[in-house]
């Protein structure tokens, strides 16, 4: 399902779309258990992917400060189903993947053998 990389990052392998008919993108996304929510992608690869507008959200930073971001719908292959998800527009050159598809799974990340899986 992924692998550690050679910085330590655990990756995921997600195969998504706009559409829940055309999932034909893979991308690959760092794991951030800092983030409770599905997906957070550089507008850029959002544009790219077409995704649909979907509302407005204010986030609370780390620093604590708030701020209002776009959000955006997309689906994708999740452990043979296909669902949707929410995506958080940022101006980053990775794409996370949160917390908020994990709640009831077991992260296993391996860092010497250098994988991840999901049960």
């Amino acid at each position: 399902m992924g692998y550690v990389d050679d910085q330590n990052r655990p990756i995921l392998k997600i195969e998504i779309g706009a559409k829940a008919a055309s999932i034909e993108h893979e991308i690959e996304a760092w794991i951030d258990t800092a983030f409770d929510g599905h997906f957070v992608l550089p507008i850029g690869q959002i544009e790219t992917l077409g995704l649909e507008t979907l509302a407005e959200t204010e986030a609370k930073l780390a620093d604590g400060n708030k701020i209002v971001l776009q959000t955006y719908v997309c689906y994708l292959r999740w452990l043979g189903k296909i669902v949707a998800a929410q995506v958080v527009a940022n101006d980053g050159r990775f794409p996370l993947f949160g917390t908020a598809f994990l709640s009831d799974r077991v992260l296993t990340i391996d860092f010497a053998e250098k994988s991840v899986t999901i049960d």
